[in-house]
C-alpha cells in the first residue's frame, strides 16, 4: 500500500533562490526573524554564509587538538614504559630517556590520532552516516549539486507555522517554494 502525503510528517519548507547573493540575504532575513532550525544548500561554499546564519564556531578544532594531545602523551607514555621501565637498554652510554630518538614516533602517533579525530569528529558533528534525508525526495532539490541555491526551514523550529514560513520565503525572493514531507 502506497503512503499518501497525509500519512507523512511535514519535515520543512524548501525554497529555491536564483543566486548566492539572494541566498545570503534570505539567510540573514530568516535569522533576523528568529528562526534557528534551518539550513542553506548550494553547489559550492559561499563566503559569508556562516555569518549570515549566525553560526557558532565549529567544535572540530577542539576535537582534533584533544586527539592530537592524546596521541602525543600516549606515544610518550608507551615509549617511556618500553625503553625505561620494561626493557631498559644502555646504548653507548646514553641516558635511558633519549627524547630526540622518540620524536618521530611521538610525531606520527600525534598526526594519526589527530586525523582520526578529524574524520570521526566530522562524522559525529554532521550526524553521519545518514543514508536518506527527506530533502532527497524533492525533484527540485537535485539541482543543488549543479546550479541550485536552497534554504529549508525545518518544522522542528519553535516558531514554525507553515503559512508564515511560506510568506517569509516569498518575501525573501524565493523562486520556488515547496513543502517537504518525511517519508
Amino acid at each position: 500500500m502506497k503512503n499518501t502525503v497525509a500519512d507523512n510528517k511535514l519535515y520543512g519548507i524548501l525554497a529555491e533562490f536564483r543566486n548566492p547573493k539572494e541566498l545570503i540575504d534570505a539567510a540573514k532575513l530568516i535569522n533576523e526573524k528568529g528562526y534557528r532550525d534551518y539550513d542553506t544548500f548550494s553547489p559550492f561554499p559561499i563566503h559569508g554564509m556562516d555569518k549570515a546564519m549566525n553560526l557558532a564556531k565549529s567544535k572540530l578544532g577542539w576535537i582534533v587538538a584533544s586527539h592530537g594531545l592524546i596521541g602525543l602523551t600516549g606515544a610518550f607514555a608507551m615509549i617511556y614504559y618500553m625503553m625505561v621501565i620494561d626493557y631498559p637498554l644502555n646504548i653507548s652510554g646514553k641516558t635511558l630517556m633519549n627524547i630526540p630518538a622518540w620524536i618521530p614516533v611521538m610525531f606520527e602517533l600525534t598526526i594519526l590520532l589527530s586525523a582520526f579525530g578529524a574524520v570521526f569528529g566530522m562524522f559525529f558533528l554532521n550526524g553521519l552516516p545518514k543514508l536518506n534525508h527527506p530533502l532527497f525526495n524533492s525533484e527540485n532539490f537535485k539541482k543543488v549539486t549543479d546550479d541550485g541555491f536552497f534554504v529549508c526551514i525545518e518544522s522542528d523550529d519553535p516558531q514554525f507555522e507553515e503559512e508564515k514560513v511560506q510568506k517569509l520565503l516569498k518575501e525573501a525572493g524565493a523562486t520556488n517554494i515547496e513543502s517537504i514531507f518525511d517519508e
